[in-house]
């Protein structure tokens, strides 16, 4: 550790992690809507990798109040992708959004969200959201630029 460059957490990986009530349940969601199977498993988890990314699924006796998404997924094509999740039975949040972020309201599960980290290069995001069968709030999104 370089005591001019703090403690190192700038060169970590970070890996999300999201509570199951029902490790079981959650398995078959990812499996059967997500199209994603565990690359990993231990007593009590499941670990799943995306695009050199990693989350995992953990047993647990609490929830999560899913008021905020925990997880995004970013996609070349927000539209197909909604499409084929909607087929495999996932239901996608309709709401209306906040006015800081453009307001606006879903269309079929999607809102256009303004406003973007000047370092991706983009103006925009394409949104959509959606919970697992634990309660987790997920979304998919696609940068406008």
């Amino acid at each position: 550790m370089d005591a001019d460059n703090g403690i190192g957490l700038e060169q970590a990986r970070v890996s999300t992690r999201l509570p199951a009530q029902d490790l079981e349940r959650a398995r078959r969601f990812y499996s059967e809507r997500l199209g994603l199977e565990p690359a990993e498993e231990r007593p009590g988890g499941l670990l799943y990798r995306c695009g050199g990314a990693e989350f995992s699924l953990f047993q647990s006796a609490g929830a999560s109040p899913g008021t905020f998404t925990q997880m995004s997924w970013r996609v070349d094509d927000i539209e197909a992708v909604v499409s084929e999740l909607k087929r495999r039975g996932v239901v996608f949040e309709e709401f209306e959004l906040a006015e800081e972020y453009g307001g606006g309201r879903t269309r079929d599960g999607i809102v256009r969200v303004e406003g973007h980290f000047p370092s991706t290069g983009a103006r925009a995001d394409f949104g959509a959201w959606f919970r697992d069968s634990e309660g987790n709030l997920l979304s998919v999104g696609q940068p406008v630029f």
